[in-house]
Order: structure tokens, then C-alpha cells, then sequence
């Protein structure tokens, strides 16, 4: 019998793998990227105190772009940079949240390279 692969289930295995390896510090917090099929979400995180820094997504205000397209990738990737560096935040540690690093993921984490954060 033919079993149908559940995706979410897949990502998030892959998510915990990733996660087992990658762990946020106050010296350099973890940059999670999520994105479901409308909206993306980014988040600076602090794993030890259980604490997020900072955050932006295609919901905020400053984003003009308001689907999950590689435009507003960018445009998300430039705000949370932005955002960790006012919080004097230069150094992360980007975790892709069990996503291939292509297309969206990729731009947002281009977008943040360029506007200044290392990782």
C-alpha cells in the first residue's frame, strides 16, 4: 500500500536535526526563518534565557510586499537586520528551520548579510 508522505512532519524532523546543532546565545542568538504559504516570519532568538530579541514579518507595517514571495524576503531580511543591529546585535546564527536554503529562505538570508548581520 501507497503511504502519503506528510511534508509538515518531514520539516520538522529535519527542524529538530538542524536544532540538535544550532543553539542561540546571548554573544550570538539564533535567526529562525518560517514561512508558511502567505506570510514569512523571522525571529532573533537568545536559546539559554528562552527570549526573543527581535522579530519581523510580511505582517509588519514597514513591509510593503505583503505575500511570501522573494520580494518581500528581502524586504523582511533587511527589517530584522536592521532591528538586531538598533539592539546592537551583529553576529547570529541562522537556522533555515528544516527548509532547503533556496528561494525565500535564501533571499531572506541574503537580505540580512547585505544589511549588515554575520553569520
Amino acid at each position: 500500500m501507497i503511504t502519503k508522505i506528510n511534508r509538515k512532519e518531514t520539516r520538522r524532523k529535519r527542524h529538530l536535526k538542524v536544532r540538535n546543532k544550532i543553539s542561540g546565545t546571548p554573544e550570538r542568538p539564533r535567526l529562525c526563518v518560517y514561512r508558511s504559504n502567505k506570510n514569512i516570519y523571522t525571529q532573533i532568538i537568545d536559546d539559554i534565557q528562552g527570549v526573543t530579541l527581535a522579530s519581523a514579518s510580511t505582517l509588519d507595517k514597514q513591509i510593503k510586499t505583503k505575500h511570501s514571495n522573494k520580494e518581500a524576503a528581502k524586504e523582511v531580511g533587511t527589517l530584522i537586520a536592521k532591528r538586531a543591529i538598533e539592539k546592537n546585535i551583529k553576529e547570529v546564527v541562522f537556522d533555515r528551520g528544516g527548509y532547503i536554503y533556496h528561494g525565500v529562505v535564501k533571499e531572506v538570508a541574503q537580505a540580512a548579510r547585505e544589511a549588515g548581520l554575520v553569520f
